[in-house]
């Protein structure tokens, strides 16, 4: 069905919702980068073009941080108020969308499948800012479809979905950034690069704060579903269960005076603060270890007889070489290194030594300066700096700065932590082969069944 504008060019919501609702609204787009590139000729063939899964908070974020040379030509959510509230001129978030709804917003299609997006678009790119248990099978497809992807962490739900989508990014040759743009920042990769360069000498403990898992459904009387939501969608890969708002509305749930996001707190959409937040802590780790490509061969319960809800429970993991971490910390942004030779304190784009002239030289402050954004509120710049390195190496076909194999590195380990508390005891790991040696039960929670019609496709 095609969706004509109005004299005024604007679509109304009505119209639009009603569009969608069959599963896209089709309105004209932009052809690929580089299908017609003239030399000497900037414009959109020098574009790099981008479909966008899920239109939420995040996805809201993205599409305003997107930098010049990207073009957004689809959109895509389960909820269609939440894709209509995208392209209305007066949404949400109107001030930074406002570059996007004057430029593009009226030429965008509009889809609630996102399957049926990457059928039927001319895209180069896409950017996945759904639920975590909805991350790795478009993102797969996208691959398969020659596209290149900027998919936001948590990179995967459970193990064996991560290590899939890394092969299907290998097999078909595909940039993939994980949105862990702390590996972007300034001062974070001085951090990292003074640790592995043996500034402190040899690492022995890195301390990281102790973030939540999920929790367990355990039944939620069933509410009607809200018109324009495909609920079948938002399950995806999980059980389709009765529709309640407490799933997946952010307003639906207050601990400690913070509002979550439904389905950031439940088991089966994903692993809550130890996956979202703890993948930027171990994200860290990784990169100042030079273990992108590795993790720790041990992990296991701080407290055996731990009398607290165990999703609440500090952890500890050990490299071969030694190296432990402890997620006890009661901060959210803080990660601390003990070395021989000194102490080193980083957070989100800064770094602190003990002593402190073990810090000879600092990054420039132009390249600090992009990730301030004092006072602001919605969608602001806070990514930007890690969309244009994502946007770089479409072009260049170099490795970008949060490469897949890393993203699914970092969060396999805060999946371990997840399974330590779950089976209450020490794990060994095999971090090359990805399993636990000789522990069946451990083993058995590395993957997880798939509802008909969300499988993962063949890598091939």
């Amino acid at each position: 069905m095609v969706l004509r504008a109005n004299r005024l060019g604007r679509i109304s919501r009505r119209r639009f919702l009603a569009s969608i609702a069959i599963g896209g609204a089709a309105l004209p787009s932009l052809v690929p980068g580089g299908v017609l590139a003239a030399p000497g000729k900037p414009g959109a063939n020098d574009r790099v073009i981008v479909g966008v899964i899920g239109t939420g908070i995040r996805g809201k974020h993205l599409i305003a941080d997107l930098p010049e040379e990207g073009r957004v030509v689809a959109v895509c959510d389960s909820y269609l108020p939440r894709v209509a509230d995208t392209l209305a001129p007066q949404g949400q978030y109107a001030g930074p969308l406002a570059r996007f709804r004057e430029r593009d917003a009226e030429r965008c299609t509009a889809y609630q499948d996102f399957r049926k997006l990457l059928d039927r678009e001319k895209l180069d790119a896409v950017m996945i800012a759904t639920p975590d248990h909805n991350h790795v099978l478009p993102a797969m497809l996208a691959c398969q479809a020659g596209l290149d992807v900027y998919c936001e962490k948590a990179l995967s739900l459970y193990v064996a979905e991560g290590r899939a989508l890394v092969e299907a990014a290998k097999r078909h040759g595909r940039v993939v950034q994980v949105g862990s743009q702390n590996r972007s920042m300034a001062m974070n990769r001085l951090g990292c690069r003074m640790v592995r360069e043996g500034r402190f000498g040899k690492i022995s403990l890195i301390e990281l704060p102790n973030y939540p898992g999920p929790m367990r459904y355990g039944g939620l009387p069933e509410e009607p579903v809200p018109e324009g939501l495909g609920w079948d969608l938002f399950c995806g890969q999980t059980a389709l269960r009765p529709h309640n708002r407490k799933l997946w509305v952010k307003d639906e749930f207050k601990i400690d005076d913070k509002l979550w996001r439904g389905w950031d707190l439940w088991r089966s959409y994903s692993g809550h603060l130890m996956t979202n937040w703890g993948a930027h802590s171990v994200d860290i780790v990784q990169l100042a270890l030079g273990t992108d490509g590795t993790g720790p061969v041990e992990i296991w319960p701080l407290a055996d007889d731990y009398q607290g809800e165990m999703r609440f429970c500090p952890l500890a993991a050990r490299y071969a070489d030694g190296v432990e971490l402890r997620f006890h910390l009661h901060t959210d942004d803080k990660w601390t290194f003990h070395g021989e030779h000194g102490k080193l304190v980083m957070g989100r784009n800064k770094l602190a030594t003990d002593p402190p002239e073990l810090v000879t030289e600092r990054p420039d402050p132009a390249l600090v300066e992009p990730w301030r954004v004092p006072g602001k509120k919605g969608p602001g710049t806070v990514a930007r700096p890690h969309i244009q390195n994502w946007l770089d190496c479409i072009k260049s076909r170099a490795r970008p700065n949060a490469p897949v194999e890393a993203g699914h590195r970092s969060v396999t380990i805060c999946h371990l932590a997840g399974i330590a508390r779950e089976l209450r005891r020490k794990l060994r790991w095999d971090p090359e082969q990805e399993t636990f040696p000789g522990d069946k039960e451990a083993n058995s929670l590395l993957s997880r069944p798939r509802r008909k019609g969300y499988e993962l496709p063949e890598i091939g």
